[in-house]
């Protein structure tokens, strides 16, 4: 389950180097080539002509150089109608009108951060390049099938990149309510290439962050057994019981695990109070109080328990301590949802302690009848400190038979610690209201490396990867192992990289289920 080594081993994954010629700017009409000239640093602006064939024929003499990073900057359709005139498209992938596979752009999220900066309305999602024009019966279909534009060089340029870094930027002339060949295009064009120019700063940026790097990352990392037993719960749930499955709060504080359950049919509610009586409802991870499991009972609610075993220990101990007479002083946030369940276990007897500062002042009715407890999620060193205070003061003081910092959150710091320690940027993937996914990035900062917590990869900041050779990548505890793969795909799409795997532990936690999805 854990493991008292620094570092077990350093696994090299997957990624080889190999050469990336000078960045190349592709613009298919010479007006979109002037927009752009002399904003984009170094890299060459080569225009390609209209249409597939030339775009063809452009992407051959470029491959044949070996692969290079293409950026394909101009002007496209809207295919869907909430676009306007002067939006800015990054592709998150080309999509062709005949059967060809699609091809991918993982770095289409921080690009678009970036743009986003500038001040313009960005939008992230498929471009269809098309061998024609497209409009009609046709552009409706189009845009229902998700694409955001439609272009005709995008796809046949994607070759040009050779298996280099690959990107598209279109900015919007026409739309499906103000097509081509119509009166106010030529406005719109210059609407559009006004926009082009503002986009160069970001693009600029996009160029300058290509480049070999090395990406560690920290094992374990992503999911613990608490939190899929808790996402299994709800999953389970639906199955058996059917849409709408209620949950109390967030299952897990993870905005994507709460997005995809909301499409599977769970509704979540922050109090009982919005639930229909009798209804399926399922209790976070985080635990609640006493009350909420009455309130629950009076309102004859079929509810199933996902309170992650470790946290419902620590309930248990504040049970034992309170009942006892003792005042427990409890190591955590506040406004924590965690805390606040246990809070509700003894209210009366319940002290929250968030800070060395606290531990210092905070009193006992009987300081010689006390105990401490701690939330789970929280950062190690920190917890540790704030609990030595308490024990110098109170002598007498009860401790956890067990640490009550879960093991899942001692391995992700004692992991993110390891890797933080030789690399130039971590990269944390949580959810900003996940303790555990905070506390990761707090550690890896203490350790003088710049680290930032990001919800998914559309929130890394090109700037961030400016002169960042090495980068060490982890994830909260509740946050999707797929996210982290995303991350992985985006640096990878920047320039070569190899990957490898700095393992300071092993988990084998598995948690039975409760018996009404079991």
């Amino acid at each position: 389950m854990t493991a008292t080594e620094p570092v077990l081993r350093a696994e090299r994954t997957s990624g080889a180097r190999w050469a990336m010629g000078a960045p190349v700017v592709c613009a298919p009409m010479a007006i979109e080539a002037a927009a752009l000239r002399g904003r984009l640093g170094s890299a060459r602006i080569v225009r390609t002509g209209v249409g597939p064939a030339r775009a063809g024929v452009a992407a051959a003499r470029l491959a044949a150089g070996g692969p290079r990073p293409v950026l394909v900057a101009g002007v496209a359709g809207a295919l869907d109608p909430a676009l306007r005139p002067g939006d800015v498209v990054v592709a998150s992938e080309i999509r062709f009108t005949d059967f060809r596979a699609p091809v991918p752009i993982p770095t289409a999220g921080p690009l678009a951060t970036a743009l986003r900066r500038t001040g313009m309305t960005v939008h992230v999602g498929p471009v269809v390049s098309s061998p024609t024009v497209v409009d009609g019966v046709r552009r409706t279909e189009l845009g229902r099938e998700g694409s955001l534009a439609v272009d005709m060089e995008s796809g046949w340029l994607a070759a040009a990149a050779a298996g280099g870094p690959f990107a598209v930027v279109r900015t919007i002339v026409d739309t499906p309510a103000a097509p081509l060949l119509r009166p106010g295009t030529a406005a719109r064009g210059l609407t559009a290439l006004r926009s082009l120019r503002r986009a160069a700063p970001a693009l600029r940026d996009w160029l300058e962050v290509l480049g070999p790097r090395e990406v560690v990352l920290a094992e374990p990392r992503s999911f613990c057994a608490g939190v899929e037993r808790a996402i299994d719960i709800v999953d389970r749930a639906l199955d058996r019981y059917g849409a709408p499955v209620y949950v109390r709060r967030q299952i897990v504080h993870n905005a994507h695990v709460v997005r995809r359950l909301t499409e599977r049919g769970a509704v979540f509610v922050q109090e009982l109070d919005e639930v229909p009586a009798g209804a399926t409802t399922v209790l976070a991870a985080h635990g609640v109080a006493p009350a909420v499991r009455a309130e629950a009972d009076e309102r004859e609610l079929s509810v199933i328990d996902a309170t992650c075993p470790l946290v419902a220990k620590v309930h248990a101990e504040v049970k034992r301590h309170s009942g006892r007479g003792e005042t427990v002083f409890l190591i955590g946030h506040s406004d924590h949802e965690e805390v606040e369940g246990t809070i509700g276990e003894a209210p009366e007897a319940v002290v929250v302690v968030e800070n060395e500062a606290m531990a210092h002042t905070v009193t006992a009715r009987d300081p010689g009848r006390v105990a401490y407890a701690m939330q789970t999620t929280l950062a190690v060193d920190e917890a540790e400190r704030i609990a030595e205070v308490l024990r110098g003061r109170f002598p007498a003081i009860s401790t956890p038979r067990r640490d009550d910092i879960c093991y899942a959150t001692t391995n992700r710091q004692r992991a993110i610690r390891a890797v933080a320690a030789d690399v130039d940027l971590v990269i944390v993937v949580g959810s900003p209201n996940s303790s555990n996914s905070r506390r990761l990035a707090e550690v890896a900062g203490r350790s003088g490396t710049a680290a930032h917590l990001v919800d998914d990869v559309g929130e890394i900041d090109l700037a961030w990867l400016r002169g960042a050779r090495r980068i060490g990548v982890s994830a909260g505890a509740s946050a999707p192992p797929e996210l982290v793969d995303e991350v992985v795909s985006c640096l990878s799409a920047l320039g070569p990289v190899d990957v490898t795997t700095t393992t300071t532990g092993t988990e084998d936690i598995v948690f039975t289920l409760p018996k009404e999805v079991s």
